[in-house]
């Protein structure tokens, strides 16, 4: 048995655009990787603090979700500013991602306790708050919950293509197949580690660690593009 440090962040509100669709605001029901990623190099002091290594599981849920309007300001074909418009905003409500980290634990509650830039869950007007705590982990298979897992890993949920890491000035992507169980799924998925919650392997949460969202992995010839 080892440790994790677990987080827990929540927001009264969160927007998650999905980048696939241009000009227009469609939102993702949970945070792409890479926007969890964000939040944590925020609470770093940003990227070149961070572990290249960096690595976790995530699970989210939201209590409710509407549609607002924001202010779009879109650009023309040779990227200049055009007149504002206001656009539907999807939103989510009462919003809670849990995080485990299993490298690194005492860099990343030192952090947290402490970040050094506001946390922010999605836009960046969206601010956050974190607690942080030491779990069990056990071997063995967990069920899937409402965690957001490699769609290798199960075929319960949302098939979703997100961004698992941005290069540093933004120009390169790498994006990977997930799946995602809004209402949460029973499906017992083989990983190696799941989080001690009753005896019951039925009854642990399953520990899918994503894959690296270190923006340096583009520095070596990795990634989308």
């Amino acid at each position: 048995m080892n440790r994790a440090l677990q987080v827990t962040v929540t927001a009264a509100v969160a927007s998650f655009r999905n980048p696939l669709y241009a000009g227009v605001q469609v939102g993702l029901p949970c945070p792409p990787p890479s926007t969890i990623a964000g939040l944590l190099a925020g609470a770093a002091g940003g990227w070149d603090r961070v572990p290249t290594g960096l690595r976790f599981g995530a699970a989210f849920t939201a209590a409710g979700a509407g549609i607002d309007l924001e202010t779009y300001h879109p650009l023309d074909g040779r990227g200049r500013p055009t007149a504002a418009t206001p656009k539907d905003r999807e939103f989510l409500a009462d919003v809670m991602l849990t995080l485990w980290l299993v490298d690194d634990i005492d860099f990343w509650a030192d952090a947290l306790r402490r970040p050094v830039w506001p946390l922010r869950l999605g836009r960046s007007q969206d601010l956050a708050a974190a607690r942080t705590t030491e779990v069990d982990l056990v071997a063995g298979a967990g069920r899937q919950g409402t965690a957001i897992v490699p769609e290798t890993l199960s075929r319960a949920g949302k098939w979703l293509r997100l961004p698992t890491a941005v290069s540093i000035d933004r120009a390169r992507n790498r994006w990977d197949g997930y799946r995602y169980a809004p209402s949460g799924s029973e499906t017992v998925i083989d990983t190696e580690r799941s989080v001690v919650d009753n005896t019951a392997e039925s009854d642990r949460q399953a520990l899918a660690l994503l894959e690296s969202v270190h923006p340096a992995q583009f520095d070596s010839g990795h990634g989308d593009g």
